[in-house]
């Protein structure tokens, strides 16, 4: 005997999404959760100009503003070789804090003399620390200034070039 079965085709049958969507309510807040939001930063560093001759080329590199990071101290340098001050470390860190407050005067002691400078050269040694490389390259682009109460980067030198530090014993020209 034979049992024939009968489907009934009058479209009330209704599809049963509910545990569909319960797994959808739960899967993307936690695939959202766990993605990972990389943010990106660009440098961005101009090399030093070429003069024309030699000539022409030792004067702007006597009127250098230098920042050259040793292991235990950074010195800032003007004109190149010349020290203006020494920032020893404070607590095995650099103290950036005072590093900012140093380049404020000089740019506000070059700016009382009409000098409009907007470059710096940053001198490290070979094994210098890449993060402390950007810190210093951060602060000594911009600080942070209040202005009509708010707080906005007031420019200090934004025209970074990079180089090889001398070697602590080759430092001449000390003035304190």
């Amino acid at each position: 005997m034979k049992i024939k079965r009968r489907m009934s085709r009058n479209g009330n049958d209704e599809l049963d999404i509910t545990s569909f969507m319960n797994l959808m309510i739960v899967l993307v807040p936690v695939l959202l959760m766990s993605m990972v939001f990389s943010h990106t930063t660009v440098l961005d560093l101009k090399l030093p100009e070429l003069a024309a001759s030699a000539d022409a080329a030792q004067p702007s590199e006597e009127q250098q503003l230098e920042l050259v990071i040793y292991p235990d101290y950074m010195d800032v340098n003007y004109p190149a070789g010349t020290r203006l001050k020494r920032i020893e470390q404070k607590d095995g860190t650099y103290n950036f804090k005072l590093l900012s407050l140093v380049l404020q005067e000089v740019k506000r002691q070059l700016r009382e003399s009409g000098i409009q400078k907007k470059d710096i050269m940053v001198l490290s040694q070979a094994d210098t620390d890449y993060q402390t490389i950007v810190s210093v390259m951060d602060t000594v682009r911009s600080f942070k200034a209040i202005v009509a109460a708010d707080v906005v980067d007031a420019e200090l030198f934004p025209d970074i070039s990079l180089g090889d530090a001398p070697a602590a014993d080759q430092v001449a020209g000390v003035a304190e």
